[in-house]
């Protein structure tokens, strides 16, 4: 399972900013992202995000979850 999450990095060591279980010796694969990087992907994926979750198509489950 892949989970991501976000980190910072301090006197060369990379702290994640959330608890995280993993076993001891757990392998990660850490990917740099300047800060003004990330800013653009969240702004350049919020568009595809809105067209996914809110569309008329869904409100049929809102009203099968109301039954």
């Amino acid at each position: 399972m892949y989970n991501s999450i976000w980190a910072v990095v301090e006197q060369g060591n990379i702290r994640p900013l959330e608890n995280i279980e993993a076993p001891e010796g757990t392998r990660v694969l850490v990917t740099f992202m300047p800060e003004t990087e990330s800013e653009f992907w969240i702004h350049a994926s919020q568009p595809s995000l809105d067209e996914i979750w809110n569309n008329s198509d869904d409100d049929v489950y809102a009203e099968l979850l109301q039954k």
